[in-house]
């Protein structure tokens, strides 16, 4: 039996899981948390990866390992290889003028037909543009750009401050694609853009190709990690996490995924690339040879959990509850921006209620007008990926909210489409263990994915138009 790794490094924990190359059957995982904040010592995603290496029972019989990662985090070096302070995360918005400054000076519709994407927040650049102007002293000792999956690949293959060499970052077309100093049409970086972001040159990641080798982890661990790092392995390009799951999926044309973890997210492989300069829908490259138009919300899983612990319940009693509300929660509407947004591009944004009144304020309105609001902006990133030319035949459901009964019902009154539900699994994690043995085997793993259920489309049009109306 061939075994291969896949890792999925997210922003609340690691996760590593060794699969059957020929069958994709999960052979054993293991898994670390990550410290929470929107700014992350890189060196934490490290220990933690190594320690569930270590739960997931060693690499001794590995023969290749993948790394998936959480988008856009900003991990910036010196000439030396150290990491000059925290990454800021993808859910940083302290960036968010610096966005609108770039894409002042730029152009939405310049910076989408260059990078295939009009930035936010989120994305690479406009941190390092947050830098340059809040921290010029950390942006001038600068000597190389990174992002999260980047680093831990570098890491993995014996390269850091002990042995510096920044010639060795290597990245995938699916992370670099969300740096928005990147272009998914030619495959270049675009310095231009990097250079008024940073204030300066520096050095960037190798973009491999989908089934490219990265390099092997033989010899390379530290002294530290040697018991977790033994055996030689060959280390796979890596992917961004959405890429990562859409690869774990064995998402095809004509499938919309739609996660619902600690962000939303709706997205599609496609053969051909978009760019939309309204900036709703990122322009993004997939991890297999093809493009990954995805639309991102702040506000997900999360919102749940906060209504659920206003109303004192847990989230199958939330779920509950809501069920004995009708469609449209009796006119009751949330509009969930608990934390901003980053679809729309609001980032001080808040929260609204709409619509009470004596009759309808009820705890089942209430809860049912919770999971009517995360999926109507989930709809809303379904409309604009559809507007960009993509074909919507059905609906992957995924991510841990999809497991509640009322999430999916209400899915299906939400989104005029059928859904399945696949079993609950660590999908970035599988789709980066696929890739590592792409890179192992010269072919893709043909693994299949179990659907736990399957709904028909029972389309309630009142809950969409209500959440229109008070956009």
């Amino acid at each position: 039996m061939i075994l291969v790794a896949g890792v999925d490094s997210s922003t609340q924990n690691c996760k590593v899981v060794i699969r059957d190359l020929a069958t994709g059957s999960i052979v054993r995982e293991g898994r670390a948390p990550h410290p929470n904040g929107t700014e992350v010592d890189p060196e934490s995603w490290w220990q933690a990866l190594l320690a569930a290496i270590v739960d997931a029972g060693g690499l001794d019989d590995v023969a290749a390992i993948s790394v998936a990662g959480q988008q856009h985090g900003m991990v910036v070096l010196d000439e030396a290889g150290r990491v000059i302070r925290p990454a800021l995360l993808w859910n940083d918005t302290r960036s968010a003028a610096a966005a609108s400054a770039l894409i002042d000076e730029f152009g939405a519709a310049d910076l989408a037909a260059r990078t295939g994407s009009v930035p936010v927040a989120s994305f690479t650049a406009t941190k390092l543009r947050w830098l340059r102007d809040a921290e010029p002293e950390n942006a001038a000792r600068v000597a190389a750009v990174a992002l999260p999956h980047d680093w831990l690949t570098w890491r993995l293959r014996g390269f850091g401050p002990e042995n510096p060499r920044l010639d060795e970052l290597t990245t995938d077309r699916s992370d670099a694609s969300g740096t928005s100093y990147w272009n998914p049409r030619t495959g270049e970086y675009d310095r231009e853009l990097l250079e008024s972001a940073l204030g300066h040159n520096a050095v960037l990641p190798r973009v491999l190709g989908a089934a490219e080798v990265a390099g092997s982890l033989a010899g390379a661990a530290a002294p530290s990690a040697s018991a977790a790092l033994a055996s030689p392995i060959v280390v796979g390009a890596g992917a961004g996490d959405n890429a990562g799951a859409a690869l774990g999926l064995g998402a095809v044309a004509g499938d919309i995924i739609i996660s619902i973890g600690t962000s939303g997210t709706v997205f599609a492989v496609t053969e051909h690339p978009t760019s939309d300069e309204t900036g709703t829908v990122a322009g993004f490259a997939d991890a297999a040879g093809q493009y990954l138009p995805l639309v991102a919300t702040l506000n997900a899983a999360r919102i749940l959990d906060s209504i659920a612990g206003l109303l004192g319940v847990d989230h199958a009693e939330l779920g509950e509850l809501a069920l004995q509300a009708e469609p449209g929660a009796g006119g009751v509407v949330l509009q969930p921006y608990f934390e901003g947004e980053r679809t729309p591009n609001l980032p001080d944004a808040t929260a609204s209620l709409f619509g009470m009144n004596l009759a309808n304020t009820t705890r089942p309105n209430f809860a049912r007008a919770a999971i009517e609001g995360l999926l109507c902006g989930l709809a809303a990133g379904l409309d604009a990926v559809v507007a960009q030319g993509v074909t919507a035949k059905r609906i992957l459901l995924i991510g841990g909210a999809a497991q509640n009964a009322a999430v999916r019902q209400i899915a299906s009154e939400v989104f005029d489409l059928p859904i399945a539900v696949p079993e609950p699994g660590e999908y970035v994690a599988a789709g980066a263990a696929r890739q590592a043995g792409w890179a192992l085997a010269g072919s893709l793993p043909e693994w299949s994915t179990p659907i736990a259920a399957e709904l028909a489309s029972n389309f309630a049009p009142v809950i969409r138009e209500q959440y229109r109306a008070r956009a």
